[in-house]
């Protein structure tokens, strides 16, 4: 059965072992680039010292005071910060790619019923491609995260933050978590469809859609956001870049508490007695998730992913017994 799978699939891992090479090709030296201009600005000694003072927030006059360094480095290499939008969809390849053709490729050719009738139980058959697939997959996963990881750190450290749009889906753990979901979301569509076009087709959508909705509504509440609050008029704090704090949502609120802008956040200088027309009393509210939460949110949401993918293995298995 090992040396049968390995027949079957040698061409998926070629081509994940080019992909896995032309990723490095691309980390590497744009990583290195980055953390050398990183350093010859002094950007590291600077946000140390602006971390220092203990607070999730700053004044804008500290901030300031690496600002002109970070300018210059986001200039450089801000724009590679778009690189996470396609290093994203590697999960789905895989899912797409290694799990979906698993058990539909085969009920579809007709193979697996001389699979089955040559002494190769059903779930010893199953048992020995997930196996060795989903290991090899979780495996390039694991390269990948830790490989984004490292070369994600300069951008995340200059502001961009490990919290940002897309950024946290390439780093850490999480690429484990997606991809064992990814292929099993596969295999049981497999089970289902028992076709490749229409099982690839299902785990397009429903590993799309799992992802929006854990992202946008579950994951800014895996643990309560801090709030912020300060005044209108006055000197206004800033995150700092060094922490990479999230902030989840912020508004502009009266003295009452309610909502008068969303979405927003206003300053005015303390002679100003009009200040965008808002009365008096009036507030800004930040609520955000702290950059130190980074690992336990990877963690949450790499577990939710993990118990998914196990409930697909078990649904998978049981459908197998249904196919002809």
């Amino acid at each position: 059965m090992i040396w049968l799978t390995w027949r079957q699939h040698r061409r998926q891992a070629l081509a994940a072992l080019i992909t896995f090479a032309a990723l490095a090709a691309f980390l590497v030296p744009t990583g290195l680039a980055m953390r050398h201009t990183f350093a010859t600005l002094g950007l590291p000694d600077c946000l140390r010292q602006l971390s220092s003072g203990g607070g999730e927030f700053v004044s804008t006059g500290t901030s300031d005071t690496c600002g002109t360094a970070l300018k210059q480095f986001k200039n450089e290499y801000g724009t590679l910060s778009t690189a996470t939008i396609l290093l994203v969809v590697l999960p789905l390849l895989a899912g797409l790619f290694w799990g979906a053709p698993l058990v539909a490729r085969e009920v579809e050719q007709g193979t697996h019923r001389m699979i089955w009738t040559q002494g190769v139980g059903r779930r010893h058959w199953a048992l020995v491609k997930f196996a060795l697939v989903g290991g090899a997959a979780l495996l390039v996963s694991v390269l990948y995260g830790l490989a984004v990881s490292w070369w994600y750190t300069p951008l995340a450290q200059s502001g961009n933050g490990r919290f940002g749009t897309f950024a946290f889906d390439i780093q850490g753990v999480a690429p484990v978590g997606y991809t064992a979901f990814a292929v099993l979301l596969g295999v049981y569509a497999g089970t289902v469809w028992r076709k490749v076009l229409p099982a690839m087709a299902a785990t397009l959508t429903g590993f799309v859609a799992v992802r929006i909705l854990l992202t946008a509504l579950a994951r800014p509440n895996y643990l309560p956001a801090r709030t912020l609050t300060f005044p209108v008029r006055g000197a206004s704090p800033t995150m700092d870049p060094a922490l990479g704090n999230w902030v989840v949502s912020q508004d502009v609120r009266d003295a009452t508490g309610k909502v008068i802008m969303a979405n927003a956040q206003v300053g005015c200088p303390p002679q100003d007695a009009t200040c965008a027309g808002l009365s008096e009393g009036a507030y800004n509210l930040v609520r955000y998730q702290p950059g130190d939460r980074f690992w336990l949110f990877q963690g949450i949401e790499t577990g939710i992913f993990v118990v998914l993918a196990a409930v697909l293995l078990y649904l998978a298995l049981r459908r197998l017994h249904r196919i002809a």
